[in-house]
């Protein structure tokens, strides 16, 4: 029995230990707070790890029998259950990770790497063809400048979905917003319209240098991207309601 016990916490740890590393990667790396609350990622993760670590371990508690002729096969089929139920997980989550912050008109939006319209790759400049494995990055979509690419674009929206946020033959560095970036902030004082007093006072203290914010989508839920006016540069992202 002590064996088993035995066995039983030496599997719990490892699979906390290996649990613990794949938060950090998915909380942390792909995505980063509060990107994970905004696309609402943190409950089917955790479910897969909840599983993964309660459930491995149990099921090896329940085997293990140091006489049984099969036992190295049962822990040999926990142990790859367990290895496919967390890598379907992170897999599944990898796919749907955000790889582009994309400034469109007078707000942000976050683009998923299925969300995508590669049917211009071509004409996309090389930069914005391959995505980063390290958290998104923030870049700039402009409208076509042909009435032709301008009249695509607004039927494409309407009956595809498809708009400047998913095009990457659109897009340009964010420097490049700069000026309609600076045009369309909100004063942080508005914030507090939407979202308790004290809330936005922590915001404040936590990121002095910014003094206004612009929205941040994606689909029905929506944060707030703080900006500094003065040089147009993002500051941080805050999960406060920018409306």
């Amino acid at each position: 029995m002590k064996s088993r016990i035995l066995v039983f916490f030496v599997h719990l740890v490892i699979s906390t230990i290996v649990a613990l590393l794949a938060m950090f990667l998915v909380f942390k790396i792909w995505y980063p707070a509060p990107l994970h609350q905004l696309m609402g990622v943190e409950e089917i993760f955790y479910l897969v790890v909840g599983i993964n670590v309660g459930i491995g371990p149990i099921l090896t508690f329940i085997v293990y029998k140091p006489a049984k002729p099969s036992l190295w096969f049962d822990l040999t089929i926990i142990a790859l259950l367990q290895i496919s139920a967390l890598g379907y997980g992170l897999w599944t989550v990898y796919q749907g990770r955000p790889v582009w912050i994309v400034y469109n008109v007078d707000r942000f939006d976050v683009v998923r790497a299925l969300d995508l319209d590669t049917r211009r790759w071509q004409k996309t400049p090389m930069a914005y063809r391959t995505h980063s494995w390290f958290g998104p990055e923030w870049v700039y979509a402009a409208s076509p400048d042909d009435t032709e690419g301008r009249n695509t674009l607004t039927l494409e929206s309407v009956f595809a979905g498809i708009d400047l946020p998913q095009r990457p033959d659109l897009y340009q560095p964010l420097e490049n917003a700069g000026a309609k970036l600076q045009q369309h902030t909100l004063p942080l004082e508005m914030l507090a319209q939407h979202n308790l007093a004290e809330d936005v006072e922590r915001l404040k203290q936590r990121w002095p240098e910014a003094d206004a914010y612009i929205p941040l989508m994606y689909r029905e839920s929506s944060a707030t991207v703080l900006i500094n006016t003065e040089s147009a540069e993002v500051v941080g992202i805050s999960p406060l309601q920018p409306w």
